[in-house]
């Protein structure tokens, strides 16, 4: 596995643990289990443990929470679900893994403004099951079903970006408290503002570098009147990812489109059990009015019909729907136990639309040539896409190869002005790239920020760049 940068450990005192138990109580935890939950990564990432987990419910106690480890000097890492996988969680340097899972209340749904504000452990699935008779949903889907707040602290997105966005869009509004231990609100409810600064976007992506995101107000949108899904295979991947290009361009409103490459599909069909031809394959989805989804689909249609594609499978009750996106969200697993007990690794870059096609079909090349089993899966509607690798933790030279193959497909994706990471954030993994994509002297005024915003570095450091 891959040694994360481990910082020096901040040695915690044991006065300082008896003191969080006087405060928490039993809602602090040293036992290696539960440690070691919070010290894994999904990736490949090796474990690093933090010297104690305590589980937060309310902004009031993270704000006790943080001004206790700020006076100690102890680092303070925020959790949510843990289902990231750039190692953005891993306590590096030791400290408090600050538990975000159990602030878990919907503090206001606004129906008739489109917005709702949830406490930062509030899981994406339970959001719209409490939302379904509003009429409205919230679209943005990482896949895991993630908490809110870790979604707007890594800027994650999901199959449904290319008709919603991501949370760079979907967030209003942010409850932070600061390392200082102050409580701020980033924004008004309002749909747009000139007021100053704007610090939403900052904390948006930020990572926990910069602060605790304990309430997160997001939009809302209507539930579609009319949602039609399918799957259509290609005889080539050119072919596939030329008809999500051409749809886009002539100003399809594409809800979802994602594409599996043959060897995605292969996986996905012993894993989640489906039966879809081993070919390269687009899943779609259309939401609209009954005409508008019928006029969607028959442009769609015409152009895979073009590019070498097949009939459309369609997925037409809910149930089957269901069964579509599951499979779907859980390709990174299907793709890595493709060998029993591997790891796996998961790129992340994204390009400009028109780079799209000559991205992928380059990576597809590489692919090819390696020994290690690797998919292609990704978002191809808004230019994101991810080579899941699935590697032998036992074979030092395999985890070799995929870094190497990493750095082509990074380089090839920074070539045509695209970006090493389109949804995972930078965490331990993206670091390197940073630099290279945004330039040196961006980063620096990064680090500026994070010097000004978190004196001391205990708000979890080692993220992003190195100080």
């Amino acid at each position: 596995m891959h040694q994360p940068a481990i910082l020096e450990r901040v040695p915690v005192a044991p006065a300082f643990i008896a003191a969080l138990r006087e405060r928490f109580g039993d809602r602090v935890q040293t036992g290696e289990a539960i440690c070691r939950q919070h010290g894994t990564s999904e990736a490949h990432f090796d474990p690093v443990l933090p010297d104690a987990v305590v589980f937060a419910r309310s902004t009031e106690e993270v704000v006790a929470l943080v001004r206790m480890c700020v006076a100690a000097g102890v680092p303070v890492v925020p959790f949510g679900a843990g289902t990231s996988i750039e190692g953005n969680a891993l306590p590096v340097r030791g400290g408090v893994s600050l538990d975000l899972s159990q602030m878990t209340e919907i503090v206001a749904v606004h129906a008739e403004d489109f917005d709702c504000t949830v406490q930062a452990g509030v899981r994406r699935e339970e959001l719209n099951v409490h939302l379904r008779d509003t009429g409205l949903f919230f679209p943005i889907d990482p896949g895991a079903n993630a908490t809110l707040g870790g979604m707007a602290a890594t800027r994650a997105s999901g199959t449904n970006a290319v008709r919603y966005g991501t949370m760079r869009e979907a967030v209003l509004s942010l409850t932070v408290v600061t390392p200082q231990g102050e409580v701020i609100r980033t924004a008004r409810r309002a749909r747009k503002s000139a007021a100053g600064y704007d610090l939403t976007r900052l904390y948006v992506g930020s990572e926990g570098t910069l602060g605790v995101i304990t309430e997160v107000t997001l939009r809302l949108h209507p539930i579609p009147e009319t949602i039609s899904a399918a799957v259509c295979g290609f005889e080539t991947l050119q072919g596939a990812v030329d008809t999500v290009v051409q749809s886009i361009q002539l100003g399809v409103p594409l809800a979802r489109v994602e594409i599996l490459d043959d060897v995605q599909i292969r996986a996905c069909n012993t894993w989640s059990k489906l039966d879809l031809p081993e070919v390269t394959t687009l899943f779609f989805e259309f939401h609209g009015s009954p005409a508008g989804v019928a006029e969607q689909v028959e442009t769609v249609g015409q152009l895979a019909a073009a590019n070498g594609g097949g009939n459309f499978q369609w997925a037409s009750t809910q149930e089957d729907r269901s069964k579509l996106w599951k499979a779907r969200h859980e390709a990174y697993y299907a793709a890595v136990n493709l060998r029993p007990g591997a790891i796996g690794w998961a790129t992340d870059v994204c390009v400009p639309i028109s780079r799209l096609p000559e991205c992928i079909t380059e990576t597809k090349v590489d692919l090819a040539a390696a020994s290690v089993p690797g998919t292609i899966v990704g978002h191809v509607g808004d230019g994101n896409f991810h080579v899941i690798f699935s590697i032998d933790p036992n074979a030092p030279e395999e985890l070799a190869e995929v870094e190497a193959l990493n750095a082509r497909i990074v380089a090839r994706a920074l070539a045509m002005d695209g970006t090493c990471t389109g949804e995972h954030g930078v965490g331990l993994g993206k670091q390197e790239w940073l630099a290279e994509e945004l330039g040196e002297g961006t980063v620096e005024v990064m680090r500026l920020l994070k010097r000004a915003l978190d004196p001391q570095d205990l708000f979890n450091p080692g993220k992003i760049f190195a100080l």
